[in-house]
């Protein structure tokens, strides 16, 4: 017969936290949420640190790149879409690195010889709205005007009317010479009260622009999450069947991390997988593997060389594998059972592997629980696809404003690489729904009441970090009962519209 595990499958809702101490110092403003994203050894700092503790699922519903770029920068990563084109999906994680990099590569560049027409054309394919003007077109051309709507009129201007009648000639410009630090040019743009600066070779040929909204998003976003150039972080979704075309192609956009994509992770698959970018790119290439819901799944991608673990099978709002395969188990009982696997292996070999609790979280507490229960950040879909940033439709349903949200595994999204088992390349049934969501506006308004509520009760627990919480944090089961206690109850609750 099969083995059989006496513990009980458990869930988030099953469990509270009790108060602990609060201190003088447990206040809000002292609670830092900074989490690794990647392993590192004992004494060391993780490559990557999140400054709060949230990834983006990898879903067509969730994480493009503009929920990457609100994302990192609101202090957290996404995990772009892997479910489409390669080269569509190397062109997302571009747009994230070229978003905001303090220094910005002229991604949007045209000769004099073009058309107002063709300004207009480039500005709705990239979205940018300062384009240089080169000699040859190129972002590294030597520079002979810049174009801003400022420029021209759409509705008095002809279609046809050249660049070179309208643009802002160089002799008209303020720039920066080459080598000029990122401090000096946003000195220059203040004192000229500029929008943006070109910054120029010795022989005139365009090598960056400096904005201004970069120095101002960064003054309103201080937990932004970008590298040593001031580049957005981004990561992006991989599957074990194109990883050898997909994975460099990413790399060469920027990738900063690379996630396997799969609702079974205990595979040899994903071990193949790893091992292949462990042996083309060494320890260069960050890549997170899973998910899995024990401890021999955990260490089956640790000794891979996974960079982190991710937690969780059928515990998706949108997940219905335990209900189609029976294969699964509850998320609070996998992240627990996992994150004593990852103490044991730290304590013996000194490589801290953080692990990722994906799936199961319905209230703002439940993430205080998965940290607590040991995860170091957590993995969110229907959280994050109800915001104006994820890349699905707002639509009327009910006199109710939504958001439309699918699985990975539903017909919707014919994600069958997702389900993977190296056979036929179809999905022969579906694991997700397509569902809806209710809107709830901008992702920065809601994260800012999400990321409050988890400072004040990790405050209550008497902790001002993660780590703190993991050691001091005490959690109970609760019965039936007290959970019906635990809302408003015996009372008749007055409508807010009265």
């Amino acid at each position: 017969m099969a083995q059989i595990l006496n513990d009980i499958s458990r869930t988030f809702s099953e469990y509270l936290l009790i108060p602990g101490l609060t201190t003088k110092e447990c206040i809000p403003s002292n609670v830092s949420l900074k989490a690794p994203l990647v392993k590192f050894k004992n004494g060391e700092k993780s490559k990557i640190e999140l400054n709060i503790p949230f990834v983006s699922a990898i879903m067509q519903s969730v994480s493009d790149s503009g929920m990457a770029k609100a994302l990192a920068t609101n202090g957290g990563l996404a995990f772009v879409f892997g479910s489409q084109s390669i080269e569509s999906q190397v062109e997302m994680v571009s747009r994230v690195k070229n978003f905001k990099a303090g220094f910005v590569v002229s991604n949007a560049n045209l000769t004099p010889e073009h058309t107002l027409a063709d300004v207009l054309d480039l500005k709705h394919r990239t979205g940018f709205s300062t384009i240089g003007i080169t000699d040859n077109g190129a972002s590294n051309g030597k520079l002979l005007g810049v174009v801003t709507g400022r420029d021209y009129r759409i509705k008095k201007d002809n279609l046809d009317k050249k660049v070179s009648e309208f643009m802002t000639p160089f002799a008209k410009l303020t720039v920066g010479n080459f080598g000029i630090s990122l401090h000096e040019a946003n000195d220059i743009i203040f004192e000229n009260k500029l929008n943006s600066l070109p910054i120029i070779d010795d022989k005139q040929n365009l090598k960056y622009f400096v904005f201004k909204k970069d120095y101002d998003n960064h003054q309103d976003n201080p937990l932004e999450l970008s590298d040593a150039a001031k580049k957005l972080l981004v990561g992006a979704g991989i599957n074990t069947r194109d990883y050898a075309e997909r994975v460099p192609a990413l790399v060469e956009a920027g990738v900063d991390v690379v996630c396997i994509d799969s609702s079974d992770g205990f595979s040899v698959w994903q071990k193949q997988t790893i091992e292949w970018i462990r042996e083309k790119y060494g320890e260069n290439v960050k890549v997170g593997a899973g998910n899995v819901v024990d401890k021999e799944g955990f260490l089956y991608l640790v000794e891979a060389g996974a960079d982190f673990v991710k937690v969780g099978v059928g515990g998706g709002s949108i997940c219905i594998t335990r209900e189609q395969k029976g294969i699964g188990r509850g998320q609070a009982t996998a992240l627990i059972e996992v994150s004593e696997a990852r103490d044991v292996y730290f304590k013996e070999t000194g490589i801290y592997i953080p692990i990722c609790s994906d799936g199961g979280i319905v209230h703002d507490y439940h993430m205080v629980l998965a940290l607590a229960m040991g995860a170091d950040f957590m993995m969110m879909g229907r959280y994050f696809a109800r915001f104006d940033e994820s890349p699905t439709k707002k639509v009327m349903v009910g006199g109710n404003y939504m958001k439309e949200y699918w699985g990975e595994g539903s017909n919707r999204a014919r994600n069958w690489q997702r389900y993977d088992f190296g056979e036929s390349e179809n999905l022969k049934f579906e694991e997700g729904v397509d569902s809806y969501v209710p809107y709830a506006g901008k992702l920065k308004d809601n994260l800012d009441v999400t990321i409050g509520k988890i400072k004040s009760t990790m405050c209550s627990c008497g902790t001002i970090s993660i780590a703190q919480l993991q050691q001091n944090a005490k959690i109970t089961l609760v019965s039936s009962t007290s959970i019906i206690e635990g809302g408003a109850h015996d009372v008749i609750v007055k409508d807010a519209k009265m």
